[in-house]
């Protein structure tokens, strides 16, 4: 294998608490890149409606896609999407 080979853990249980917090780590994340309209999507997430949550995170997943540079943003909103479903109320 060469040095740039990598593994990819798909984690795919993540409840509610886990989702708010990589949320929140991307808010945090968006704001040290001086992404101040990406980390608005996820300001106050702790309790966020699930319509809410998931149109933002979809929203930022699309806006991110031509973006250079923001793959690690990219990468935790692609799996905060994988886990969804697994939002409750």
């Amino acid at each position: 294998m060469s040095g740039l080979d990598k593994t990819v853990v798909l984690v795919t249980n993540l409840d509610r608490a886990a989702i708010e917090a990589k949320l929140a780590r991307v808010r945090e994340a968006a704001l040290a890149k001086d992404l101040p309209d990406l980390a608005s999507l996820f300001i106050g997430v702790e309790g966020m409606p699930r319509v809410q949550i998931e149109s933002n995170v979809r929203n930022a997943v699309r806006w991110l896609a031509d973006k250079p540079g923001l793959g690690h943003i990219s990468a935790q909103l692609q799996l905060v999407e994988v886990n969804l479903p697994n939002l409750k109320e």
